[in-house]
């Protein structure tokens, strides 16, 4: 009896661990991905303002694919210059809001911060 009052006692903090980490690598390849979508679609884009709503939404959706809640992710855009001049670099960095998994979406518990971001140069000819 005392084994199985440990076992599981002792089961379900490493447990929760494990999920903890996995929301944060989760987190972490979300923001990856998100970062090099938001910067690939901002530089094909026809218009600053298009492009900075195309770059959002990107990264929204690259966030949402890796089973992360929408809204947690924060999209910053630098531009080497003008933005959408040719041979110009556009920087993205997406940061994703990590929080206790098992949690309700309000609860404020964040485990921590994700980020990574990427650069594309604006074609030259296109």
């Amino acid at each position: 009896m005392e084994f199985i009052f440990l076992g599981v006692l002792l089961l379900i903090p490493v447990v929760y661990a494990i999920l903890t980490v996995s929301q944060l690598q989760a987190a972490a390849f979300a923001a990856v991905g998100a970062a090099d979508h938001a910067a690939k679609v901002f530089v094909a884009a026809d218009s600053e303002a298009g492009a900075r709503a195309s770059a959002a939404n990107a990264a929204a959706l690259a966030v949402r694919n890796m089973g992360l809640p929408a809204g947690s992710e924060e999209v910053a855009i630098r531009c080497s210059g003008p933005c959408l001049d040719p041979g110009s670099r556009v920087t993205v960095t997406v940061t994703v809001r990590v929080a206790l998994p098992l949690l309700p979406s309000g609860a404020g518990a964040d485990v921590g911060r994700a980020s990574a971001s990427a650069t594309h140069r604006v074609e030259r000819f296109g």
